[in-house]
C-alpha cells in the first residue's frame, strides 16, 4: 500500500511538467548570449538565401524583430514562418516590407532570363546534334520510299504502292523523333506528344470523315477491282462506260458522251452491274399477235427467226413465250444472246424486232396496233373504231426472212476510242490495272 501511495504522489509532481512542455509554454531563464546566436542564425540563412541583403534582424529577449525591403511581398512573408523554426525564439516581429524601387523589382527577373539564356546556350549543341540524327533518319527513310522496288512489286497497283511509300515514310519520322528526343533525354514529352496527336486526329477524323471514308473507299476498290476501262456498268442509277478510277472517284463516260464522276464511297457501297464483264449478253423485246392466232405455231416460228440469225450465238440459245394478254393482242416475249465484244446489242435487238415481225406477217398473221383512234365527226360525240372481227388465220409456217442488217458494234468501238483518249489525256493516277484480282 505504501508503494502504491509513493507511485500516485510522483504522478501527480510529473503532470504539470508534461503539460508545460506539451503545451510550448516559455522558459523563464534568458541570456544575451541566446539572443546573439538566435540573429546570427537567421542572418546566415537570409545570406544564404539571397534577395534579403536590406533586412536587418534583432533579438531581445528571445523576440526577433526583422526590418527592411524585398524585391516580393512574398518573400517580405516567408520570413516569419522561418524564423519561428529557430530554436528560442518567443515571438516574431515581421516589419519587412516590399521594395519601391523599380530596378530593384526587376532585377531577378533579368537574371532569372539570364539563366536561362545561359541553359540555351548550354543546350544549343545538344539540340543540334539532335536535329541532324532526326534529319539523317527522315532522309534514309525518304530514300528507301522512292525506291521503285520492293514497293511496285509488292502492291497492287501505283495507289497502293504510294500508301506503302507514305507509311514508310511516317514511320521514319515517328523513328526519328524518338530517337531525337532520347538524344535530349526527353522521352517523356513523347507520351505527351502522342496524347495530343491522338486528340488532333480524332477531331480531325470528325471533321473530314467524308474525306475518309472516300479514301479507304478508293483502296479497297483498288485491290479487289469490280470493273476495268472500257465496261459498260450501272452505278447508283448511272449507266455508261469506265474511264478511270482514281484516289477519289469513279469517272464514267455516259452513251450521251458526258462525264459522271461518282465519289468512291457511294460506289464501294453501291449495287454495281458489270456489263461487259460477261461476253454474251441477251436482249429481250415484246411483240404482239392477234388473239385469233395459233399461239404455238408463233411462237416457235419466233424461235427460229431468232435462232437463224447470225449474230445470235448458239448457247444460250434464243427464247419465246407468251407473256400476256393486252388489249386487242396477245404478247410474246422474245430473247436472243449476242457475242457483244463483236454485236452492238441494240441494233442486233432492232434487227431481230423487224425480222422476227416480218417472219410472222409473211405466215399470215397479223401484228395489231393496239392503239386507239379517235376520229371527230363534226359537232357529233368521238366514236372510238373497234377492231372488225376477222376469220381465224391458218396456221402459220415458217418463211424465210429478209437478209439483216449490219449490227457489227461500231459504235462501242467509237466510244472506246473516245475513252483511250481521255485515260491519255486526262487527270492521271489511274488505279485500275488489269493485273489487279477482279469480282
Amino acid at each position: 500500500m505504501r508503494l502504491i501511495a509513493l507511485f500516485a504522489l510522483l504522478l501527480t509532481l510529473a503532470l504539470p511538467v508534461a503539460a508545460q512542455e506539451a503545451g510550448g509554454m516559455i522558459g523563464t531563464e534568458n541570456s544575451a548570449s541566446q539572443d546573439a546566436a538566435i540573429a546570427e542564425r537567421l542572418r546566415e540563412i537570409l545570406r544564404e538565401l539571397g534577395n534579403y541583403d536590406d533586412v536587418t534582424v534583432i533579438v531581445n529577449e528571445g523576440v526577433v524583430t526583422m526590418r527592411g525591403t524585398t524585391t516580393s511581398a512574398a518573400e517580405a512573408a516567408a520570413l516569419e514562418p522561418l524564423a519561428n523554426r529557430v530554436e528560442g525564439v518567443v515571438a516574431v516581429r515581421n516589419n519587412v516590407v516590399e521594395t519601391a524601387d523599380i530596378g530593384a523589382r526587376l532585377d531577378p527577373a533579368v537574371d532569372r532570363f539570364r539563366a536561362r539564356l545561359d541553359q540555351l546556350i548550354a543546350f544549343l549543341p545538344l539540340a543540334l546534334i539532335a536535329l541532324c540524327v532526326f534529319i539523317a533518319i527522315v532522309f534514309v527513310g525518304v530514300l528507301i520510299a522512292r525506291m521503285r522496288q520492293p514497293w511496285n512489286r509488292l502492291a497492287p497497283n501505283a495507289f497502293i504502292a504510294e500508301l506503302y511509300r507514305q507509311f514508310i515514310r511516317i514511320a521514319f519520322v515517328i523513328i526519328g523523333i524518338v530517337v531525337a528526343l532520347d538524344v535530349l533525354n526527353a522521352t517523356a514529352l513523347l507520351s505527351t506528344i502522342l496524347g495530343a496527336a491522338g486528340i488532333i486526329g480524332l477531331a480531325l477524323g470528325f471533321a473530314v470523315r467524308d474525306t475518309v471514308e472516300n479514301y479507304i473507299a478508293s483502296v479497297m476498290l483498288s485491290i479487289r477491282q469490280p470493273f476495268s476501262p472500257n465496261d459498260a456498268v450501272e452505278i447508283n442509277g448511272d449507266t455508261g462506260k469506265v474511264i478511270k478510277l482514281t484516289s477519289r472517284a469513279t469517272i464514267l463516260l455516259s452513251f450521251d458522251g458526258n462525264h459522271i464522276r461518282i465519289p468512291n464511297a457511294t460506289v464501294f457501297k453501291s449495287r454495281i452491274i458489270n456489263y461487259s464483264r460477261n461476253p454474251e449478253r441477251r436482249f429481250d423485246f415484246e411483240i404482239g399477235v392477234a388473239s385469233d392466232a395459233d399461239l404455238g405455231a408463233v411462237r416457235d416460228l419466233a424461235a427460229e427467226t431468232v435462232a437463224a440469225q447470225p449474230f445470235v450465238v448458239e448457247a444460250p440459245g434464243p427464247a419465246v413465250w407468251i407473256n400476256r394478254i393486252g388489249d386487242g393482242a396477245i404478247f410474246l416475249t422474245v430473247t436472243g444472246w449476242i457475242d457483244q465484244r463483236e454485236t452492238d446489242l441494240l441494233r442486233a435487238r432492232g434487227e431481230t424486232l423487224r425480222l422476227v415481225k416480218e417472219a410472222i406477217e409473211a405466215a399470215g398473221v397479223e401484228v395489231p396496233d393496239t392503239t386507239y383512234r379517235i376520229q371527230m365527226l363534226g359537232a357529233q360525240t368521238a366514236q372510238i373504231t373497234e377492231t372488225e372481227e376477222r376469220p381465224v388465220a391458218p396456221a402459220p409456217k415458217a418463211a424465210k426472212p429478209s437478209k439483216p442488217g449490219d449490227v457489227a458494234a461500231t459504235g462501242d468501238e467509237q466510244l472506246e476510242e473516245m475513252i483511250d483518249a481521255e485515260r491519255e489525256g486526262g487527270e492521271t493516277g489511274d488505279l485500275l490495272s488489269e493485273d489487279a484480282p477482279k469480282e
